[in-house]
């Protein structure tokens, strides 16, 4: 499933908890550009990251690095993290264990083939399901 979160971020859902009994999820994400998530940390899941185009500046706790191309990042359960995309943007595969970062983007996002050009994320959605979801925004989400 294809899914858009706004005209900074695409994401395809390879793998959902309901496919591993919620063992994990699997995310194939695009974010453009100087895209950028909001610092956040999780309570129910950890993530690992790969970085498979472009680069990610990522910061963890008080640690911030630059990713590239085949780069690997582990973020454990309740560590603030943010990721700002490079120039040319970055693509990334994550994986939340137990599963977690699949439902928040579907229950927010819009399906790729309803997404137009002026796709926005709702705010205040996105906030109510990451708090639901035991995510907590640290900064908000950028409008």
């Amino acid at each position: 499933m294809d899914i858009v979160l706004d005209q900074t971020l695409r994401a395809r859902i390879l793998t959902t908890a309901a496919d591993t009994d919620g063992r994990h999820d699997l995310v194939d994400a695009t974010m453009s550009a100087g895209a950028s998530t909001p610092l956040h940390l999780h309570t129910r899941y950890e993530e690992r990251l790969w970085v498979l185009e472009g680069s990610l500046t990522a910061t963890v706790d008080t640690e911030t690095r630059v990713l590239t191309s085949g780069e690997f990042l582990y973020v454990p359960f309740r560590t603030p993290h943010a990721l700002t995309a490079g120039p040319d943007g970055g693509r990334a595969l994550l994986v939340t264990s137990p599963a977690g970062f699949a439902e928040l983007l579907t229950r927010t996002g819009t399906p790729a083939h309803l997404a137009t050009s002026e796709t926005e994320l709702d705010l205040a959605l996105f906030a109510h399901v990451s708090e639901e979801l035991g995510d907590q925004l640290l900064t908000p989400p950028k409008a």
